[in-house]
């Protein structure tokens, strides 16, 4: 047990390292070929930070665990949301682009919507993980013609943190360097990816918890450190768009992006989606997503308030997994609190919300 946690913890530092080096190396190859920073936000950055869910999703598909590729994807989403934008916003409180509002967050929330329907027969097949594949590389696609277009775009440029000087990095042992970054960058994926797998699938035989919870937990969460870092960073420094704009282009991607290619890695077995995910998880996220559209909407950012509401929520969410993995005689009245208590709470702080920022 303690070498599959020490395997974990390596495996999660090699794959947070191997992100930040193909964030790096990627950046910098683009500028150095002359790729406005928008265009580079838009695509490789958001790629980036969300290397560590694709990888582990295709090596735990290609591994023969499913549940752990599919837990891993639904449970980033709602960290992402709950658990990073939350303590994000106990930072500061994020300011949200109009542009968010109207296109980028409507959007996540209709794909959130889409593998919800697709996943209603029990198993996301091939032919769901190309049209989720595809729709990816059309949205793509046109966020990088409405930039080149000048129409805007919800992504924030790359910050001067992230990314260097277009002419620093124009030389051919710029693009070297670059190069080698890229490359590390990709085996540390691939190696902390493996890894973490191995010793996910073992701690969660040993405590005796399915692959779904410890993907949706420790594995989401381990997948999203980029994101957390990133987002909390660029909260501290007063890029609180960008705050936003990250983890609203992670989810997304992660459910096309991830969740596409993992399904079409599984062939013509598909992802199944476990009962459980399908009557409640996915559920949660879709609920956790449509949040971000009234609380963006009362006032175009999200408050201090809000974030620590946030945070309640993703630790009464992880609460309540832990007791249905352990089928806990307490897990009837639980859900009842949550039903009875959460939802109607969440109710009314929205429709008051909404209604000051009427009046005003």
């Amino acid at each position: 047990m303690a070498l599959d946690l020490l395997g974990f913890a390596v495996g999660l530092v090699v794959l947070v390292g191997g992100a930040e080096a193909l964030i790096r190396g990627a950046t910098r190859l683009a500028l150095s070929l002359g790729l406005p920073p928008l265009v580079v936000g838009l695509t490789i950055v958001a790629f980036g930070t969300s290397a560590p869910e694709l990888t582990v999703s295709i090596g735990a598909v290609l591994k023969g665990q499913t549940g752990l590729a599919l837990g891993n994807v639904v449970g980033s989403n709602i960290f992402n949301v709950l658990g990073v934008l939350g303590l994000a916003a106990l930072v500061t409180p994020l300011a949200v682009e109009r542009q968010l509002i109207r296109q980028e967050v409507p959007v996540m929330i209709g794909a959130a919507v889409l593998v919800l329907l697709l996943s209603q027969d029990g198993t996301l097949g091939w032919i769901d993980g190309a049209l989720l594949t595809t729709l990816m590389i059309g949205y793509t696609t046109f966020l990088v013609r409405q930039a080149r277009g000048g129409g805007g775009s919800a992504v924030a440029p790359v910050s001067s943190e992230s990314s260097p000087e277009p002419s620093g990095g124009a030389t051919s042992s710029g693009r070297l360097r670059a190069t080698l970054w890229l490359v590390a960058g990709l085996a540390g994926l691939a190696l902390g990816a493996d890894t973490m797998v191995q010793a996910a699938v073992s701690i969660a035989r040993h405590v005796g918890l399915d692959e779904v919870v410890i993907g949706l937990t420790v594995v989401a969460v381990g997948t999203s450190l980029p994101e957390v870092a990133s987002t909390v960073v660029a909260a501290a420094r007063g890029q609180r768009d960008l705050a936003v704009g990250n983890v609203v282009g992670s989810c997304l991607f992660n459910l096309l992006g991830v969740l596409g290619p993992a399904a079409l890695f599984a062939g013509r077995a598909g992802l199944e989606v476990p009962p459980a995910v399908q009557h409640f998880d996915l559920w949660v996220m879709l609920a956790a997503l449509a949040a971000c559209l009234p609380i963006f909407f009362t006032g175009r950012e999200i408050a201090r308030w809000e974030g620590a509401l946030f945070l309640l929520y993703y630790a009464a969410y992880t609460a309540y997994l832990l007791l249905r993995a352990q089928a806990h005689d307490a897990l009837p009245a639980y859900s009842s609190v949550m039903i009875g208590f959460f939802v109607p709470m969440t109710v009314v702080t929205l429709v008051v919300a909404v209604s000051r920022r009427a009046a005003d």
